[in-house]
């Protein structure tokens, strides 16, 4: 059965899970764009941006991603110091609450960057599956006592 496609920023899947005779794999081609020393953009800071586009709050996204609001700003600053516009936009919390929005140029980074990793999925899928064929067996994979390899040790010897 083929995973569907969130829009949860997970890495691209290219594979098929089959039960059975087939292969078992997690292959995911996974996709950062690098503009340069210490300036790239990859899944981890796209999920941020979408999850504030869901939460309305740089915390609250944080939170979802299981990172803290420091771990979330810095990305968030990153970005924006990165771009001649500002990926976010944040209010100050208080009294009347915070908040944070993408900008408009943080939501075309978030759609490019998708359509690129779309592209990219499609282009290498073919090629990534050939891959997959040359693969080993997992060794992760549940297996009986009798089959599981013996286990071996070895020492030095003592001078």
């Amino acid at each position: 059965m083929r995973r569907g496609h969130a829009l949860e920023a997970r890495p691209a899947d290219v594979s098929s899970r089959f039960i059975g005779a087939g292969i078992v794999s997690d292959t995911r081609l996974t996709l950062r764009v690098d503009f340069g020393p210490g300036r790239s953009i990859g899944p981890g800071k796209i999920r941020l941006l979408e999850a504030i586009k869901r939460t309305g709050s740089i915390s609250q996204a944080g939170r979802t991603l299981g990172m803290s609001y420091r771990r979330a700003w810095l990305l968030i600053d990153d970005m924006n110091q990165c771009f001649r516009h500002a990926v976010v936009s944040a209010r100050p919390g208080g009294s009347q609450g915070g908040g944070a929005v993408l900008t408009e140029f943080g939501a075309e980074l978030a759609r490019d960057y998708r359509a690129i990793e779309t592209a990219a999925e499609g282009a290498a899928k073919k090629r990534l599956r050939r891959l997959e064929t040359a693969l080993r067996k997992s060794s992760g994979a549940k297996s009986s006592a009798k089959s599981a390899p013996k286990k071996t040790s070895i020492r030095r010897r003592k001078p």
